[in-house]
Parts: C-alpha cells; structure tokens; sequence
C-alpha cells in the first residue's frame, strides 16, 4: 500500500513538470537556467530521497522544488515545497546560485529523546546528580515546518544533468515538541 501511495505522489508531483514542459517546447521558451524540468536523487544530512524542480514562467529563474525524502534515524517519509530564485553566475557557464523559502509536513515512526532522572547520592554533605537518559519510542507522530535553502548548481554542457550542492536548514514542530534542524546535501536530476 505504500508503495501505491508513493508512486501515485510522485506522479503528482511529476504531472505539471511534464505538461508544462511540452507547453514550453510549443512555445519556444525556456528558462535561463539550461532546463525546464529536472528529476533525481538528493542525499546527505538529515534527509535523503527524490526532488523534482521545474521552472516557472520563461526566463525568470523561478523555480518550485518538490523534495519527497525519507530520514536516516526516524522511519517515516516527509514532504517539502520550496520556492527558489535562479541567479546566474557571469563567469562560469551554467553556474547558478539561488536560495528559497518553503514548508514540509510528514509522518516519523520512533524519535530520540532525553529523559531526565534523579539519582541521590548519600556521600558528600548529601549531593544530587542530574543524570540524561537516552531513550526511544514507537510512537507515530505528524510533523509540520518551515524551510529555507540555499544552494548552488551547475548544469552540465553536453549531458542532461543538473548537479548540485544546497543547505536547507528548517523548523520542524511535532507532538507539541520544536527543534531547528540544519541539512547539507548533494543532487542530481536528470533534465528536459
């Protein structure tokens, strides 16, 4: 069943590049980045998994960027939307810059946290030790956030893909707890 579910969101996500490429080929238009539409992998940090990226309008350097990724250490699948603004750099062809805003939302199976425990010690003038246990849970829990991104990428001259470096730092809210996490990774997208 949850293969079913992925495939079928990752038809959705898939769906408005390919249309819009096809209208943008009847056009004759194209963004200043070299592509339209770019799909492929993104692995690093915290999250690794699937990221389609189309450009918006013609030649604005405007894209929406559409991460599908699961993480390391929490089994669960997450979704972020990111908006982001395409800057050429002069000197190097096919370099560009660019940095966005978006969100996610998701669901993780299990988390990591810290319990405290009180531990009395009975030698010296009756001391007390603070003592941080590591513990774990199978609960299922909804995640929701905001991201930034800010990246760089370089589309190779002669081949169809796209290769890139981005840091995406986001604010996740879950089960009432918050934590500001910083993710580092690498992709590559096939283009058309």
């Amino acid at each position: 069943m949850k293969r079913l579910q992925l495939s079928f969101l990752f038809l959705l996500l898939l769906l408005p590049g390919l249309a819009a490429h096809a209208q943008s080929k009847k056009n004759g238009g194209g963004s200043s980045s070299g592509y339209n539409t770019g799909i492929g992998l993104r692995g690093g940090g915290y999250s690794s998994g699937l990221t389609v990226k189309h450009f918006v309008g013609s030649g604005n350097g405007v894209a929406i960027e559409g991460l599908l990724t699961t993480e390391y250490k929490a089994r669960g699948i997450r979704l972020t939307v990111l908006g982001e603004k395409h800057k050429t750099v002069s000197d190097i062809k096919g370099l560009q810059f660019y940095y966005g805003a978006g969100f996610h939302a998701g669901s993780y199976q299990g988390r990591y946290y810290f319990a405290d425990s009180r531990y009395y010690y009975k030698g010296r003038k009756g001391d007390v030790y603070l003592v941080r246990d590591y513990r774990y849970d199978e609960e299922t829990y909804v995640a929701f956030g905001a991201d930034l991104i800010l990246g760089l990428e370089y589309k190779l001259q002669d081949l169809p893909f796209v290769v890139g470096v981005d840091y995406k730092p986001f604010f996740d809210v879950f089960n009432g707890y918050t934590g500001f996490y910083n993710d580092a990774a690498v992709s590559l997208r096939y283009t058309f």
